[in-house]
């Protein structure tokens, strides 16, 4: 049989992994909800129960998508390869691990849809099925979400920060409305109620609109600036800070397409969800504008001075090697030549050797005395012999 090695089964944990992490997210969230108050679904109707199962709709269709963002993530943290993987292996990876995570954040269907049968709707007598399609429709997005945030860390990094703070925002009003003696309220998505009186300007609730926007722009500031400084891919981090407050905007939008009847309170964070997007955004382009490397000032002709050559840390050996000049020879006088000895009437010149005379000719080109001149004196004219009859006499004249 085919044997797997650590890659294959480090992948194969990793997508348990999302799965598991992916049904606890969306479990542990529903925990909390349903035990604070947050969302229910209460079998009233009037005001005050549809302004709940709005709010009701839209944190499942929140919880849903980022159950199965959480998910991915972090199977995707603990479980990396430790090997070296191709392009094609990375994104087959992590398309599994997001559509694993998807099937794990199904279970948010079945935690939503059962405890919604206790709702009573006027326009429909099945509001389990509607809740349940809302939980279906926020995993959907999730999943697309998971597939960019394992591409780009800062959109991880945004969509879990602003998990965060909405759910902070949400514990902070239930507590507070406990502690206040108040009744419980379904708690808005991403709003905190700190006044009852408002200020408001027109329909828009000045308090919650200002924290929405203020959350934005400030996660989508500190989520963007780590991937800033990695050196990651610029149109990742910059469309990072509105991933998040997108979310917030599509869970708005499905909960509410028509904004019919709907609550002052609820209408306001209707309408500042998308301002929050462009406020996100804002912050990411800060943190790309601040923290991002510096293009190097272009250097003025007049002050441009040339850069020194460097030398090379091995010499060329193809190069021609460079045969230094011999030096100079001072020029010496040649020597006047000898004069060659009177010969004598009667002596015959006898012819001197080839050799003899070309080594004289190279020793008076190059300055040096030669060897007749140097060592032997020039020797004098041998007298001439007497001849052997004597001198000649003239004849006895006769007396």
């Amino acid at each position: 049989m085919f044997s797997q090695g650590p890659g294959t089964r480090l992948g194969l944990g990793a997508v348990a992994a999302a799965a598991g992490i992916a049904a606890a997210a969306g479990a542990a969230q529903l925990g909390i909800g349903y035990g604070l108050g947050i969302f229910s679904w209460v079998p009233t109707v009037g005001a005050s129960g549809e302004a709940a199962w709005l709010a009701s709709l839209a944190w499942t269709v929140w919880i849903s998508a980022v159950s199965v963002v959480l998910g991915a993530v972090v199977a995707d943290r603990v479980g990396s390869a430790t090997v070296q993987i191709s392009t094609a292996v990375r994104t087959l990876r992590r398309t599994a691990l997001a559509i694993a995570a998807a099937v794990g954040g199904l279970l948010v269907v079945a935690l939503t849809a059962v405890p919604a049968r206790v709702a009573e709707r006027a326009d429909t007598f099945a509001p389990h099925v509607i809740v349940g399609g809302y939980a279906i429709t926020g995993v959907l997005l999730g999943l697309f979400v998971a597939v960019a945030a394992l591409s780009a860390r800062a959109v991880a990094a945004n969509v879990l920060a602003t998990g965060g703070w909405l759910w902070l925002l949400a514990v902070t009003a239930a507590v507070d409305g406990i502690a206040a003696g108040r009744e419980p309220a379904v708690a808005q998505l991403g709003v905190w109620p700190v006044t009852a009186d408002g200020p408001w300007f027109r329909s828009l609730y000045l308090p919650g609109a200002a924290i929405a926007a203020l959350s934005a722009l400030v996660i989508g500031f500190l989520a963007a600036l780590p991937a800033v400084r990695r050196r990651d891919g610029q149109a990742g981090v910059v469309l990072s800070g509105a991933v998040g407050p997108a979310l917030v905007a599509l869970a708005y939008l499905l909960a509410a397409p028509k904004l019919t009847g709907v609550q002052p309170e609820q209408l306001s964070a209707h309408l500042v969800a998308p301002y929050a997007v462009v406020t996100g955004l804002i912050g990411a382009v800060l943190a790309q504008l601040l923290a991002g490397p510096r293009r190097p000032r272009p250097v003025t002709a007049g002050r441009s001075t040339p850069a020194p050559t460097p030398e090379p840390a091995y010499p060329d050996l193809t190069a021609p090697l460079a045969v230094p000049a011999p030096p100079a020879v001072p020029a010496q006088a040649a020597p006047a030549p000898v004069a060659a000895p009177a010969k004598a009437k009667g002596t015959a010149s006898v012819p001197k050797p080839a050799a003899e005379q070309a080594g004289a000719l190279s020793a008076v080109a190059q300055g040096e005395p030669t060897t007749a001149t140097a060592d032997k004196a020039p020797e004098p004219p041998k007298p001439t012999p007497a001849p052997k009859n004597g001198p000649r006499q003239g004849r006895p004249r006769k007396g």
